[in-house]
């Protein structure tokens, strides 16, 4: 009586068990003539095939299981392989680019594009893939070293980093060019240093312990937490129209309009590293946007239109997708935001205080400031910073950022060309973009 397929199926697997794969292609090669589209029975004879340099038999299998089963990562990463094998690097590189788009943090599905893509003579996309491949596999514990690199993709990897370590300053140096060619090579010695630091290829040198930026820090400029207001002409006008933006941020709170998260939508779980509560309510740091990350919320501009205006007046930081930050920063009662910080110290924070109850205060790197209604204060948010209300009512401030004054003009023109730069590459890459 002739074998059906569980039975064949159970009979290669037993083989497999046993060590004898010749018998268990043997039971899989009967199961295909019954099941012509068995993936599983096709992915391994493919991978028979492959064993013995046959890989045009591997890719027409690998073929069929793609047809029955057209988004099986497992399916299009066995099949970019063969393809590669076989010659075909373009067919490998839409091949490996599908497994990407049902699986974006298959690393090591990106690593072989960026092999396939190297192989094309495509070296800025090869880049690009290498650089999204490592960062999502450093992004969980792995290719830190040859322990946390499987034996086999150790090589790979290595010629990967090598490749980002070579390629990366290219790019970046080239979007510095133009700077360097209409200004002189000295106006932007302190932009190289920062750009060698964030590159990885010199450490920071940071004069305080109580600093350290997340993303990019710009060095030669002096280091300190908060910074008079004599540095910022701008905020004279920004004081004197207190009362107006305070007339207008009422007219939000009173009537209710949309608040969103500062932190985004995350789950209480997720907040207790970020917001703890001193009373009964739950913490809640809200806020009415004018800008974020570069883009302008027209219904909340159009809302606050003299607040807008002036804003749009004051000589704020304008980096596309990453900046102005302008906002309402509402702070419920009993909220503390936990220490935290900031990503550059190229810009700085400032608030104006609007409605501040008793007992609410910041702290930047361990110097407290109690918040004065009317009167900006202005800090370098990379140094460690926590503020809380501690009172029972809400306390709101606005909140903006400028560029460090210590910057030259043709460094703040650098520093803009260079952090959209980076923004581009990272999330050609797929890499998460540092935000403010």
């Amino acid at each position: 009586m002739p074998l059906g397929s569980a039975a064949l199926r159970e009979m290669a697997h037993n083989g497999l068990k046993q060590g004898n794969a010749m018998l268990a292609e043997q039971c899989f090669l009967r199961l295909l003539e019954l099941v012509p589209a068995d993936v599983e029975a096709l992915q391994f004879v493919a991978s028979r095939h492959v064993m013995r340099g046959d890989t045009v038999r591997a890719v027409a299998m690998l073929l069929t299981a793609d047809t029955a089963r057209p988004r099986d990562v497992s399916v299009l990463h066995q099949l970019g392989m063969a393809q590669m094998m076989s010659g075909d690097l373009r067919g490998a590189a839409q091949t490996f680019r599908r497994a990407l788009e049902v699986a974006p943090d298959q690393f090591v599905v990106r690593l072989r594009l960026g092999l396939a893509l190297e192989q094309l003579g495509d070296t800025h996309a090869a880049l690009l893939a290498y650089f999204g491949a490592v960062n999502t596999a450093q992004s969980q514990g792995r290719w830190m070293n040859d322990a946390s690199t499987a034996p086999g993709l150790q090589d790979a990897v290595k010629h990967a980093i090598r490749f980002i370590d070579a390629g990366r300053p290219q790019v970046f140096n080239a979007v510095l060019e133009p700077l360097r060619q209409r200004y002189g090579q000295s106006e932007l010695a302190r932009v190289e240093h920062c750009l060698s630091i964030y590159l990885g290829e010199q450490p920071a040198p940071l004069p305080d312990p109580r600093q350290k930026p997340k993303f990019l820090y710009f060095p030669g400029v002096p280091s300190q937490a908060y910074y008079p207001t004599a540095r910022f002409p701008w905020q004279a006008e920004l004081e004197a129209a207190t009362g107006m933006i305070r007339e207008e941020l009422r007219a939000v709170l009173a009537e209710n309009r949309p608040l969103l998260p500062f932190l985004g939508e995350q789950s209480p779980e997720d907040l207790k590293g970020h917001l703890s509560s001193s009373g009964t309510e739950a913490a809640a740091w809200d806020g009415y946007f004018f800008y974020r990350h570069g883009e302008r919320f027209e219904a909340e501009c159009a809302g606050c239109p003299r607040t807008s205006a002036l804003l749009d007046s004051l000589p704020l930081v304008r980096i596309r997708d990453h900046a102005p930050e302008t906002l309402f920063s509402v702070l419920k009662p009993g909220t503390h935001i936990l220490p935290h910080r900031g990503v550059t110290n190229t810009r700085l924070v400032t608030h104006l205080p609007l409605i501040v109850p008793a007992a609410c205060a910041i702290n930047v790197g361990g110097e407290i400031h109690e918040w004065k209604e009317g009167r900006c204060v202005t800090f370098d948010d990379t140094f460690e910073h926590e503020a809380w209300n501690r009172s029972g009512e809400t306390r709101v401030v606005l909140i903006l950022d400028s560029w460090n004054p210590d910057l030259t003009e043709v460094e703040r023109l650098a520093v803009t060309d260079l952090v959209e730069a980076i923004g581009d590459f990272n999330r050609a890459s797929e890499v998460p973009v540092p935000m403010g």
